[in-house]
């Protein structure tokens, strides 16, 4: 089988799936839950919720950001944990590795494009996301020229690009966890039980990102850089935070990428 093939057929299962759908809905219906909620709300803004929830009203493409910022701790990390860990769990406990395997589909192969499957989610989970909040805003409230974080105002065009720009890093940031989330799904039959385990280890990394009592081992956490989209929010863009990230990714990648074939190499498929 072509790589062309395989890869088209994976894409394929994956977003034939009403789960699937049923994820990226509900993901979508966060920043219009929220977009509604600062239409209908008469009162000022108290100043508590999430950053940027007090420009919704003034210019709705902030929707967006706030949407995202809402989903990072629990819904995007939840969601690519049902796609990972159902990667090769899902495919031993309903009896299709084996005949995966025979077609013939090297192990290598299969796990790289089992990878890439859940990579194109992460993109589209977030797209979703940001999308959903602009067309919300659009909707609902004034927009243009934005207002960055570092006082500077740009075009309405380079708000989106910007927007564009912050989804890309939420992306590239919830790679590291789809790649944890793949070898935990080498290591069982269970489906349930290797996307419970990669969203739980989601959680727990955050809870140990904010105990400053851990902080030598902030870095080395894959979600220590989920939040640090700022500086792309600044003119001119800083990327220190961008590739500090992309190399934390990288790194669990590469580590649990190598495990995960260690694992589903010597892996018996036919018992």
């Amino acid at each position: 089988m072509r790589n062309e093939t395989l890869f088209a057929s994976e894409l394929a299962l994956l977003f034939r799936r009403r789960r699937t759908w049923a994820m990226l809905a509900a993901l979508a219906a966060v920043p219009v839950l929220i977009g509604v909620a600062v239409k209908v709300s008469s009162s000022p803004s108290s100043g508590r919720g999430p950053d940027f929830l007090d420009q919704v009203a003034g210019n709705g493409l902030f929707t967006a950001l706030v949407g995202i910022l809402v989903c990072i701790p629990l819904f995007l990390p939840l969601t690519v944990a049902v796609v990972a860990g159902d990667a090769i769990a899902g495919e031993a406990g309903h009896g299709t590795l084996r005949y995966l395997l025979i077609s013939p589909v090297s192990r290598l192969r299969l796990l790289v494009v089992k990878y890439i499957g859940a990579a194109v989610f992460c993109v589209v989970a977030v797209g979703v996301v940001a999308l959903a909040g602009i067309g919300i805003g659009l909707l609902l409230f004034p927009v243009g020229p934005v207002t960055l974080i570092s006082g500077d105002t740009v075009s309405l065009g380079q708000g989106l690009a910007r927007i564009g720009l912050v989804a890309a890093y939420v992306a590239l940031s919830l790679l590291g966890l789809a790649a944890l989330g793949l070898f935990i799904s080498t290591l069982t039959d269970v489906p349930i039980g290797a996307m419970a385990a990669t969203a739980v280890l989601a959680v727990v990394a955050q809870i140990l990102g904010s105990l400053p009592q851990l902080d030598w081992l902030h870095a080395w956490l894959f979600t220590n850089h989920w939040l640090d989209f700022a500086d792309l929010l600044r003119q001119p863009v800083l990327w220190d935070s961008f590739g500090q990230n992309a190399l934390l990714q990288g790194g669990y990648l590469l580590v649990f990428g190598a495990l995960a074939y260690g694992r589903f190499a010597s892996k018996d498929i036919l018992s």
